[in-house]
């Protein structure tokens, strides 16, 4: 019965609608109990043979049901908006803490456990809080007023009611310690499930090509069978409290009857008293048995609370120090000052004393061989991470002194792994600006080459894209991608790997009239195939984590080293595909 910290603190966000629909709650239990004082007293009339006022009587207690049908449908109004006040801000605040934390949060969480909890997960806590939260405060308030009602009309049916009441309410708290481990072992091996499932979607194209359906599908078979097993072990001590309740109620209800009878018998109370008590006594305990009901409906949401504080207080993988936006008048200055880096359990630093500038409204290219750190030098300046020596500034400024928000809004980046959603491809290209018009997504892609076949399809820029672009080839999804970051308008344009699902030769094209169109912005392209990158302001060449050099193509060609040895495998590797 104690209510979990995150749960109550998501029915705070709906307060209001919350108190409205336990009032109207109540409102509707007092129909209940209005009706059984009257069925008393026409049963009490019939008994001494007056039908007198029985229309009356009974003219009332279909009042009062017509009164309970509007009260209950106003009630579960309210209570769904309640829920759905509760559900749509708790969504909200988690998506929210979800962008703060980053990607990083995602190399340590699995996605499909993140989509778990804030789809079930949700769900879970909308019924508990509409409906469960409510009824625990009728049936906390309701049954102790009964008892004091019938302590004047019956005094002995106590000895039976108040027992069984009390056994009621708190015989299964003794299985509420047992019943959180089961609900926590359930809901664990829920959200495992709906990760696994949701990865194997995602990952069918790799498991047909390696020949692991099969395998996965047995996989999931078990997974789904420790589910089974688990939500059998929930169940087992959820019945021994029902049990409980159940046996406390008959067992309390029919005491109290034969109480009241014995008392009918031997004359010590009216007939009005011995059917008050009668039907109150089955009244007394109807807010429990709804209390039942309603904590199997939201069952799930107790269970995912833990998840849900969890997700909710995850720090992210950087503080937000900055406190100030990023107002730049203009391209700004990007530089590296003696950065180290090292991943937690890594036998060597990714990066070792960095230390370059890359000029304001240039071009500045990053290349090296896999594993020199490019990829870590964009995650720094994105503030995934931050470095363990040395700083990163922008004009001179600290990224550590710039708000997280306003310098994630400063710098767009296309990367290889683009993702584009299940709209049309106007839709896909404004969420970097909504007020975009239409001569501006054109524009936009005519840049980055994608204009043309946009043009090409049946409908166009209202063509509805697949799940994660799928009706697109790779290069048509990273050029659209492009065409979204030349649309963000930002300072700063990252170009990592963005080209590389692009044969070469229209790579060195699409990089080369992109680079002639973005005046204005600092553009920082990293690339694993040089033809895109020669024509760059100036060329940083990153080996196991240092700068080896930087310069200008003919510069670099003519001093030899890394820069050279590159070059020298690209032409080998085009010599071999044209063989």
């Amino acid at each position: 019965m104690i209510v979990h910290p995150e749960l109550r603190r998501a029915a705070r966000r709906a307060r209001r609608p919350l108190l409205t629909a336990t009032l109207l709650q109540g409102a509707v239990t007092l129909t209940h109990l209005a009706q059984a004082v009257l069925l008393a007293l026409a049963l009490a009339r019939l008994a001494r043979g007056d039908t007198g006022g029985l229309p009356w009587l009974l003219g009332a207690v279909l009042a009062v049901v017509a009164a309970r049908a509007g009260l209950g449908i106003w009630q579960r109004r309210t209570a769904t908006r309640a829920g759905a006040e509760v559900r749509v801000a708790l969504r909200d605040e988690l998506l929210t803490h979800l962008g703060r934390l980053g990607p990083a949060h995602l190399t340590t969480a699995r996605a499909g456990a993140v989509r778990t909890t804030l789809v079930e997960g949700v769900e879970g806590v909308d019924a508990y809080v509409s409906r469960y939260l409510p009824q625990l405060l009728i049936t906390l308030t309701v049954p102790p007023l009964l008892l004091a009602g019938l302590l004047a009309v019956e005094p002995v049916a106590l000895l039976a009611l108040a027992p069984a009441l009390l056994l009621a309410l708190f015989g299964p708290r003794a299985w509420d310690r047992l019943l959180a481990h089961r609900g926590k072992e359930h809901w664990d091996t829920y959200e495992a499930l709906g990760a696994d499932y949701l990865e194997a979607l995602q990952g069918m194209p790799a498991l047909r090509a390696a020949g692991a359906v099969g395998r996965t599908r047995v996989r999931l078979e078990k997974r789904s069978a420790a589910l089974h097993r688990a939500t059998v072990a929930k169940l087992r001590v959820s019945l021994v409290d029902t049990g409980i309740t159940d046996l406390a109620i008959q067992g309390g209800t029919a005491a109290a009857a034969l109480l009241a009878c014995w008392s009918a018998v031997t004359g010590s109370t009216t007939a009005t008293g011995t059917y008050l008590v009668l039907l109150l006594a089955s009244e007394c305990f109807r807010p429990v048995r709804d209390l039942a009901r309603e904590w199997h409906a939201g069952y799930l949401g107790a269970s995912a609370a833990d998840g849900l504080a969890a997700l909710r207080t995850a720090e992210p993988t950087v503080p937000d120090t900055g406190t100030g936006a990023a107002s730049w008048q203009g391209p700004p200055e990007l530089s590296f000052h003696n950065v180290h880096f090292t991943y937690d359990g890594a036998p060597a630093p990714a990066l070792h004393g960095v230390t370059f500038t890359a000029q304001a409204g240039r071009t500045t290219a990053i290349v090296g061989p896999s594993g020199a750190g490019k990829s870590t030098l964009l995650a720094l300046l994105l503030r995934h991470h931050d470095p363990h020596e040395g700083r990163i500034t922008l004009d001179g400024r600290p990224t550590t002194h710039i708000a997280l928000d306003a310098l994630r809004r400063g710098i767009a980046v296309v990367s290889q792994e683009t993702y584009h959603f299940h709209v049309t491809i106007a839709d896909n290209l404004r969420l970097a600006r909504p007020d975009a018009t239409d001569d501006d997504l054109i524009r936009a892609a005519r840049v980055a080459g994608i204009h043309d076949e946009i043009t090409a399809l049946p409908d166009g820029y209202a063509t509805v894209l697949g799940e994660r672009g799928a009706t697109l080839s790779g290069g048509q999804r990273q050029r659209l991608a492009l065409a979204r970051a030349l649309l963000a308008d930002a300072p700063v344009l990252v170009l990592d790997e963005a080209t590389s699902a692009v044969d070469e030769r229209r790579e060195a094209d699409i990089v080369r009239d992109l680079l002639n169109a973005v005046t204005g912005r600092t553009v920082l392209v990293v690339a694993h195939r040089l033809a895109a990158v020669r024509h760059a302001d100036r060329i940083v060449v990153l080996d196991a984590g240092r700068v080896d050099a930087v310069g200008e193509h003919a510069d670099l060609i003519g001093a030899g080293g890394v820069y050279t040895r590159l070059v020298e495998a690209g032409h080998a590797h085009r010599g071999e595909h044209a063989a």
